[in-house]
């Protein structure tokens, strides 16, 4: 890949990981930021939700509006908006002024997913494309293995809001390269109100988002409350908690990887077996707890699946719809994969009110197996017919 493509696509993965790791962060802090503002962790874990509904609220009227913007002044304004959202999180004085900064956050967050695919397919050449994409999404990964990890470590050695004011000057790294590195390409025809209903009688996508709402509602009915889980059920100590953390993310890695080595040539089975994967690992969270190695099983199992799905259902969405629809599809797909994480995370928050945080995997994992099912039974056969 020449310099010219692989610079900006750099700049780009690098975004990813600061977007993922802001989004991921207050789950390895759950407790010390419910400790700050006297609240428990169910209380605290509303903010997640909050969150992913502000994403799922915002992702489609926002990427509408922001169609008519040239990409490089588009993705150069998200990435201001994020480092704004960082300095507020990191200077709230109350939850719900916390609140109101991650909401600045979730904006910048609901255009950066609808656009980076896309973005980093047209970034390349044709035969980069999958490699490209692959690259955005282990931007989450690294997320996943350092910027989780070192904003936990970072958070329990100087307080969480030194962990979003490093993600802040991070982020102004990340402007500066995209600001000097990302090509001026052509902004394409604004999407429009009236083109939805081309989106809405595309099965295959509507197959997609129906699997992606049970995906994310599984995985963070367990996700959002990893941390406590794995303290008050595994009692692993809090120095391993980030080691288990890590193991999530380099499995993560790993799912990238299988992806860009397998996907092309398997399509229907490598996503059936991403959804049945993350089944396991869910139901497995439990049974496995009281092993000293089940938490980092299941941690691994976890990150391949969770990784390998969402790239392999981005890469499916830019098959099945035209290009110049195909940033607002994804901002669907956003939408509707943080409708899940904010169902999953208020899910997960009443297992833990009523029977008990230990049974987080277990009701994820139920969630998860519908998915699975619907994936096997007919989505698979779905995207054969639409690549017919």
């Amino acid at each position: 890949m020449p310099a010219r493509e692989l610079l900006p696509l750099l700049a780009l993965t690098l975004s990813a990981f600061l977007l993922n790791t802001s989004e991921f962060v207050p789950i390895g802090l759950l407790t010390d930021i419910a400790g700050a503002f006297g609240l428990s962790e169910s209380g605290a874990g509303l903010m997640i939700s909050v969150y992913a509904w502000a994403v799922a609220a915002l992702s489609l009227p926002l990427m509408i509006a922001a169609s008519r913007i040239p990409p490089k002044g588009l993705i150069t304004t998200v990435l201001a908006l994020f480092c704004a959202g960082q300095v507020a999180s990191a200077v709230a004085p109350t939850f719900e002024l916390l609140v109101l900064a991650r909401l600045v956050v979730a904006a910048s967050h609901a255009v950066f997913w609808s656009v980076a695919s896309p973005f980093a397919v047209r970034l390349v050449a044709p035969e980069h494309a999958s490699l490209a994409m692959s690259m955005i999404v282990t931007g989450t990964s690294v997320a996943m293995i350092f910027g989780l990890p070192l904003g936990r470590a970072l958070g329990l050695a100087l307080g969480w809001r030194m962990t979003f004011a490093c993600v802040c000057a991070m982020g102004l790294v990340a402007l500066v390269g995209l600001l000097a590195l990302f090509p001026r390409l052509p902004k394409g025809e604004p999407f429009t109100l009236a083109r939805l209903p081309e989106l809405g009688s595309n099965r295959p996508l509507l197959g997609i988002y129906l699997a992606t709402i049970l995906f994310s509602c599984g995985y963070y009915t367990a996700y959002s409350y990893i941390e406590p889980f794995l303290q008050q059920v595994a009692h692993v100590p809090s120095e391993l908690v980030t080691v288990a953390l890590t193991v999530f993310g380099v499995a993560g890695l790993a799912g990238s990887w299988l992806f860009a080595r397998l996907f092309d040539a398997h399509r229907r089975a490598f996503l059936s077996a991403t959804m049945v994967g993350i089944t396991a690992a869910l139901l497995a969270l439990a049974p496995l707890a009281g092993l000293a190695a089940g938490p980092f099983v299941v941690c691994a199992l976890w990150g391949v699946s969770a990784t390998a799905y969402n790239v392999a259902a981005q890469a499916e969405i830019i098959r099945v719809t035209p290009e110049g629809a195909s940033a607002v599809a994804m901002s669907i797909f956003s939408g509707l994969f943080n409708v899940g994480i904010g169902l999953g995370s208020v899910v997960g928050g009443l297992v833990c009110d009523g029977p008990g945080i230990g049974l987080v995997g277990v009701v994820g994992g139920i969630v998860a197996a519908a998915g699975a099912a619907f994936c096997v039974a007919r989505l698979g056969a779905m995207l054969e017919r639409a690549a017919a």
